[in-house]
């Protein structure tokens, strides 16, 4: 599903993200952790097209982001850490906004919008302007709309942000939804708790670099993911 091979990300001297190597396979929750500054958002970034990159190959269903973005951009949606949306719509004119950018069918995104809008809470909300929205309201719509063309890839910088228990209970079974029909997450987070339960895989990154990477139970062992975090941290260089 998605490939990335020796990533290099500079930002003059600075290398953000050195040399990175990783794959993800279809049905696949896929953590990435790492402290801030780490090159979490750099790498997100780059797989959804946003930010070029130095060296490397990042390739989607097999087709490089480099070559045809508009055919990876089909396939896959985009949460950011602080989702900037269009605060002038209401928020169902944002959906069928982006609805239409994937040429969603009406019977289709009127379906997705009733069923997501309605694990979220969201409905009456709708008809309102996102600029009455609070934090916790803009994120669910932008979670909203990441599945509205059912992609088979969704990238997330730390989804969880701003979520109420239950927003974030709800999302967790739509990841794992997704990836039981054969579509895969990669996402950044803090909340180590969560990755350790949620996720199959998880990449653990410092300075720009992969320290380790693997399934949870092979980067764990027996010990927690904070654990391990914390001293690959302390001892790695």
């Amino acid at each position: 599903m998605l490939e990335i091979k020796g990533l290099t990300k500079c930002y003059g001297e600075k290398k953000a993200v050195d040399d990175l190597s990783l794959r993800i396979a279809p049905g696949t929750i896929y953590g990435f952790i790492g402290h801030n500054g780490a090159g979490k958002t750099t790498t997100l970034k780059a797989v959804v097209g946003i930010l070029d990159f130095d060296k490397g190959e990042i390739r989607i269903n097999g087709v490089s982001i480099k070559d045809d973005p508009i055919a990876c951009k089909r396939v896959l949606a985009y949460i950011p850490d602080n989702p900037d949306l269009y605060e002038y719509m209401t928020g169902i004119k944002y959906l069928n906004f982006i609805a239409d950018i994937f040429g969603v069918s009406p019977e289709d995104r009127k379906a997705r919008i009733e069923k997501y809008a309605g694990l979220f809470e969201l409905t009456k909300d709708l008809a309102q302007p996102i600029s009455a929205y609070s934090h916790g309201m803009k994120q669910k719509l932008a979670i909203i709309s990441a599945w509205i063309h059912s992609p088979k890839l969704i990238i997330m910088d730390e989804p969880f942000v701003g979520l109420d228990p239950k927003a974030a209970h709800i999302l967790k079974g739509m990841m794992r939804e997704l990836c039981d029909e054969g579509g895969a997450i990669f996402f950044s987070t803090h909340v180590l708790e969560v990755a350790e339960k949620l996720c199959d895989q998880v990449a653990i990154i410092k300075s720009g670099k992969l320290i380790r990477s693997g399934t949870m139970a092979e980067v764990k062992g027996d010990d927690s993911l904070e654990e391990v975090f914390l001293e690959l941290e302390d001892t790695s260089c």
